[in-house]
């Protein structure tokens, strides 16, 4: 067993009851002098917490600014930023005479000193910032720690609200491995401060904007001990310009189109084709868009909600046009329009669609001449009657010239209206289409404001709630 010394017993006692380190004396007002101080009673002790006893905790003062947004991730869930982290403690004991030492601060090598595991909780990557192999060590005993950091850090994003969305990301800061008991994490800047300080040294403008810094003091409790912990929630609101200036006026445009196709009439003009290459046009347009839209396994966001729907509607547009021009151009081939159809469409619905049916007209047309079938040649007249032609004079020639031309011109007008005007199955068919097709455009009409409606009330609602 070894002897202790009195005079190394008296200097241990005198350490503790005075504190970890003794007031620094310096022969001279030289940096070496001080140095030497150091070496001797300060850099020895550089493995254990400054404080006078194990059980005594060492308060942590905590401070960061937002220098840069560099990224966002939402198929990783991850947040990239850039902070200017800076740490405060006080090694107790320890001070130095500024006149006799000729300093009131100095800077030493962070490997000389006890240095706090302060780490970040969301960490994902690597800390890949500039080394600052400084820090700064005050006369009182107070150590000023400040570098620059680079966070990869995990972040819950929720982009159903795209691109109108708003981010809540968590910083967590505490001590790896001490409990609370023996590091107490205390906040420092309020988040007003913080939040001055980090949009007047901002050096980013990018697709985030840095809306809001709010700071919380938590203890987290597992089942070995307590850790005390400062949380740091930055929300982030992301600018949309870029996104509706490429995706939302683009779509609102072929949508719009769409819908005006509908005044296109499908007897004159073919309306399917000019539907399909609208169809085209908008596949090709999603694809090229492709890569702007986020990609995430949580959510989908409403915006890809839109273009799936604006999608859809587009193609039963089609199919509706398809559906009116078989009605119309084939409706020859089909029997009576039922008298169900009849009653719900061409008098309900028409109505509805504001196309009433058209009166049947009360005049009769009146011929003075007979019909052409009733007019018998004279050459058959003459031999059904049995008598010569010296019993009845002749007509005059150009008189029966002017009959015959009288009834061929009959034949050919009726021939004409009939095939104008169609027959009565065909004409209700062809009014059958034309109700429905006004009848499907209203609804297509409608359907389309609801849904953008909506869409932008959740737009607005969430930014409110925010």
């Amino acid at each position: 067993m070894t002897e202790v010394k009195p005079s190394e017993l008296i200097i241990f006692c005198f350490m503790l009851l005075h504190g970890f380190v003794a007031a620094l004396n310096c022969t001279s007002s030289s940096p070496e002098s001080l140095f030497n101080a150091f070496e001797k009673d300060l850099f020895p002790k550089k493995l254990v917490r400054p404080v006078k006893r194990f059980s005594d905790p060492i308060n942590i003062t905590i401070g960061i600014t937002v220098v840069g947004i560099l990224g966002v991730n939402e198929k990783t869930q991850t947040l990239t930023t850039f902070l200017w982290q800076i740490l405060e403690w006080d090694i107790e004991g320890l001070s130095w005479d500024e006149k006799e030492c000729g300093t009131k601060r100095v800077s030493l090598p962070r490997e000389k000193l006890w240095i706090p595991d302060v780490q970040i909780s969301e960490f994902m990557d690597e800390d890949k910032s500039p080394e600052s192999p400084y820090l700064y060590l005050y006369n009182t005993g107070h150590v000023y720690d400040d570098k620059p950091v680079r966070v990869i850090s995990s972040c819950r994003l929720i982009i159903y609200t795209f691109p109108f969305d708003i981010q809540n990301c968590t910083l967590t800061f505490g001590s790896y491995l001490h409990f609370a008991s023996e590091i107490t994490m205390i906040q420092g800047a309020t988040s007003e401060e913080i939040l001055q300080e980090s949009r007047e040294v901002m050096e980013t403008n990018g697709e985030w904007e840095l809306v809001d810094i709010k700071v919380s003091t938590s203890t987290l409790v597992l089942y070995e001990g307590s850790y005390s912990e400062i949380k740091y929630f930055i929300i982030l609101r992301r600018r949309p310009i870029l996104y509706v200036v490429n995706l939302l006026i683009p779509s609102c445009f072929l949508i719009t189109l769409d819908i005006f196709s509908f005044l296109l009439p499908p007897h004159s003009v073919d309306r399917c084709a000019f539907k399909m290459t609208l169809i085209l046009g908008y596949t090709v347009f999603l694809l090229i868009m492709n890569d702007l839209l986020p990609v995430t396994g949580y959510t989908t966001p409403i915006l890809n909600v839109a273009f799936s729907i604006s999608f859809a509607l587009m193609v039963a547009s089609l199919l509706e046009t398809i559906f009116i021009t078989n009605i119309q151009f084939s409706s020859s081939q089909y029997n009576a329009v039922p008298h169900w159809v009849s009653v719900l469409v061409l008098h309900y619905l028409a109505i509805v669609v504001r196309l009433p049916p058209k009166k049947k007209s009360n005049r009769v047309t009146v011929s003075i001449r007979p019909p052409a079938g009733d007019i018998i040649p004279t050459n058959e007249f003459q031999s059904i009657s049995g008598s010569t032609p010296s019993l009845k004079p002749p007509l005059e020639p150009a008189l029966d010239e002017l009959m015959k031309l009288s009834n061929d011109l009959r034949v050919i007008r009726l021939l004409m209206e009939k095939h104008c005007e169609g027959s009565k199955t065909s004409r209700e068919w062809y009014m059958v289409g034309i109700v429905i097709d006004r009848l499907l455009f209203g609804i297509y009409i409608v359907f389309i404001l609801v849904s953008f409606i909506t869409i932008v009330c959740i737009w607005v609602f969430s930014n409110l709630l925010h």
